[in-house]
């Protein structure tokens, strides 16, 4: 398929999932890269920054005071804090695609409406595009919404995941 041709395809899905289907793929766009900026961050800069981390605690010749516990607990926080830093984003806009697939229903079910108003209920022709254009945002938030919630839900995971091993490898003396 060419360049040319899958141009016009999606623009003719996005028409026909009516204005609130634009919406949904921006926030998509966002979404995935936030996802791909916290995988990208876990594989690069985290690493680094672990060691960092680490090093702070090894220079320390005091390790078992209330003061060292309280740093220790300081640099666990701070991961914890770096390593989540965009999840709360991450959330919000998978909670915000479904919405704005139902906001999608109500708009197109709302030209239904209007169609039927000006034809009458015979016309099914007239109708079929927004039927179209209230389902077509519903299945795309769900969609985004479902593989954003697996992908919001493994860096989850590893944010919980890399701040106990971050806390297992501060030891005390």
């Amino acid at each position: 398929m060419d360049a040319a041709r899958f141009d016009l395809q999606l623009s003719v899905f996005l028409d026909s999932g009516g204005p609130v289907l634009k919406v949904i793929l921006l926030v998509s766009v966002c979404l995935w890269a936030l996802i791909a900026e916290r995988l990208l961050y876990f594989k690069f800069n985290y690493p680094k920054q672990r060691q960092a981390w680490l090093a702070q605690w090894q220079v320390r010749t005091d390790k078992n005071s209330n003061h060292a516990h309280y740093i220790r607990t300081l640099i666990i926080s701070e991961a914890r804090l770096a390593t989540g830093q965009t999840l709360l984003l991450i959330r919000m806009l998978v909670t915000l695609c479904p919405l704005l697939g139902l906001l999608g229903t109500v708009t197109g079910m709302i030209h239904v409406f209007d169609v039927m108003a000006v034809t009458g209920t015979g016309n099914a022709r007239a109708m079929a595009s927004g039927i179209s254009e209230a389902t077509i945002p519903t299945m795309a938030g769900m969609v985004i919404a479902i593989a954003g919630l697996y992908f919001s839900q493994a860096i989850e995971q590893r944010v919980n995941d890399e701040s106990h091993h971050l806390a297992d490898l501060l030891k005390f003396q």
